[in-house]
């Protein structure tokens, strides 16, 4: 365990998964993601760290997906705890943040930040959904290949067939082509959570209610399995957050979005290319 300077915080990296989950569940629609990778092989690609204060009580989180960046970068809990915990313990050099606008400050000196964005947290539940005959169905893993076009995914970068095993996703044809989809992000049935995204529309079939028609299908599903499911949407895109009202989703929180680059080493050569592509796919809130 180490001390941050300056701040009394204790920190330490965490393995023990009912020590994280009881803090994520504090505020567990905020923290729908990292509860719903908890029991996924996400977290054994995923580490965690925690900031306590001196009477010893969990008061900040951090965690960061590993692999090739940016690495996805969880953070939840006091913004001085956490920057606590960014110092000592979780350490990514180029990282890919969704967060409370507040946790802004938890980078204050360690990171550089780019491409901010604001989101919208939406959530929705079996007493509020509001179900919505669309003509979508349910995709299975002979649909893979047309899923994959959908969303412009080739070249060894597209979808496994497994995630129309082990996630739901519904679709929309028209004259037989994918026009529509929406799948999942997290399941996790032990925590009662669950998350959608990868919804997208192609853009010759905007505006006749498809995106509302997949993501109410996998909305229904879900909440066949789990209690509460949620979902994030660029806070201006107002068309989405139209539909996904219709539904029966509310905002619960509004979130930010950045890059952010750790300020020792030569990450800022990449700061070009991430405005060139804008890692945020394309398909996240259509």
């Amino acid at each position: 365990m180490t001390v941050a300077q300056a701040t009394g915080w204790h920190t330490r990296a965490v393995t023990d998964r009912s020590e994280v989950a009881a803090f994520l569940r504090t505020d567990r629609l905020y923290a729908a993601y990292a509860l719903g990778d908890l029991d996924a092989s996400a977290r054994r690609r995923a580490a965690w760290g925690m900031a306590y204060d001196a009477e010893g009580r969990p008061r900040g989180l951090a965690m960061q997906h590993l692999g090739l960046p940016p690495q996805p970068l969880f953070l939840m809990g006091d913004p001085d705890a956490c920057r606590a915990v960014l110092t000592n313990e979780v350490r990514p050099r180029y990282a890919f943040v969704q967060a409370r606008h507040d946790l802004a400050t938890a980078f204050d000196n360690l990171y550089r930040v780019d491409l901010p964005a604001s989101l919208l947290r939406m959530v929705v539940n079996r007493e509020t959904f509001r179900p919505y005959a669309g003509g979508a169905v349910r995709l299975v893993p002979a649909d893979i290949g047309d899923l994959n076009r959908l969303y412009q995914l080739g070249l060894g970068g597209g979808f496994p067939a497994s995630i129309l095993e082990d996630g739901v996703y519904y679709g929309v044809r028209v004259g037989g082509r994918l026009v529509a989809a929406a799948g999942t992000h997290v399941i996790n049935p032990d925590e009662g959570i669950a998350v959608v995204g990868n919804v997208l529309t192609h853009v010759d079939h905007r505006g006749q209610g498809h995106a509302k028609a997949v993501t109410a299908g996998v909305t229904a599903e879900l909440l066949e399995r789990v209690p509460d499911v949620a979902l994030n949407v660029y806070a201006d895109n107002d068309p989405a957050v139209a539909a996904y009202s219709r539904l029966g989703y509310r905002e619960y929180c509004r979130l930010g979005e950045w890059v952010a680059y750790r300020r020792a080493g030569g990450w800022d050569l990449i700061r070009p290319l991430r405005a060139a592509l804008r890692l945020s796919w394309p398909w996240a809130d259509r």
